[in-house]
């Protein structure tokens, strides 16, 4: 008996070109294309999953320009944009996975995905809780200040966070458990940083860069300590700011250092 393959229509967000200063909207295209509901025969350790949520991280607009000290690899234009993302395997050439299967990792987006390396996803055991949070704390982070504002409270640390909005300040003080929170849009940084750390900075996680750098530099302590994780103030400048105040690192012992976490997922949205 013949096996008729099922063909079904796959909306697929395009970056149409490498993208300078701001991403627009119409740096990107949403395209309509079909897609086999069945992998070609020989399709070994590929899967084909229908993708259910994708998150949009930070990390995703390095990936939308070519940067000589990239981390990541470039999208391509002309391509589905890739990210992480939860799916349901509908088709599978590995041993590890099945029809039916969830899964949680790296996949286009797309309604509809082939992943050939399928290395880079990984299994669904727990189903008890929505599916939404495999692409965001249940992978390694949520928002990402937030989190480690709530983990350094249970380490007994007194916290302070900044936010761009009146409604992130109070949820950082009011749901989060934070100390402390200011508006950095409409605060000067060093006097809120002196106002809130009298005796100094012992430890700052790093994820805005520019001018709130140069502000916790100059408050930081003698051996305080810098987290490098994201620089996010200058991901869409043409030229990078200057950081003015490194000579603080010498002068007070800091120590700072970068990190990658490369599980890091954030924002998530569902396909529909």
């Amino acid at each position: 008996m013949e096996v008729v393959e099922e063909e079904v229509s796959n909306k697929q967000i395009i970056l149409k070109e490498y993208v300078s200063g701001f991403p627009k909207e119409s740096d990107m295209v949403v395209k309509t294309g079909t897609i086999q509901l069945q992998l070609p025969e020989g399709s070994k350790n590929a899967i084909l999953v229908k993708n259910l949520y994708l998150s949009c991280d930070p990390y995703m607009r390095r990936r939308m320009r070519k940067l000589e000290d990239s981390y990541v690899e470039f999208f391509t234009p002309g391509s589905p944009m890739i990210g992480f993302g939860v799916a349901r395997v509908l088709d599978s050439g590995h041993p590890n996975f099945k029809k039916g299967d969830l899964v949680w990792g790296r996949t286009g987006w797309e309604e509809y995905s082939v992943i050939i390396e399928p290395e880079s996803v990984f299994k669904i055991q727990n189903i008890d809780v929505p599916l939404s949070y495999y692409t965001g704390i249940l992978a390694a982070s949520g928002a990402v200040g937030q989190l480690v504002g709530q983990l350094a409270k249970l380490l007994g640390c007194y916290v302070v966070g900044s936010a761009g909005t009146k409604e992130k300040v109070d949820l950082l003080k009011n749901k989060f458990g934070f100390d402390e929170a200011f508006n950095y849009k409409e605060e000067d940084l060093e006097v809120a940083l002196k106002r809130y750390f009298p005796n100094g900075i012992d430890i700052y996680f790093e994820n805005i860069g520019g001018k709130m750098l140069d502000a916790v530099l100059v408050n930081v302590r003698l051996r305080g300590r810098i987290a490098v994780f994201g620089l996010i103030s200058q991901y869409n400048l043409e030229q990078p700011e200057g950081v003015h105040n490194l000579f603080c690192l010498i002068t007070k012992c800091v120590c700072m250092e970068g990190f990658l976490v490369f599980l890091l997922l954030l924002p998530v949205f569902e396909v529909s």
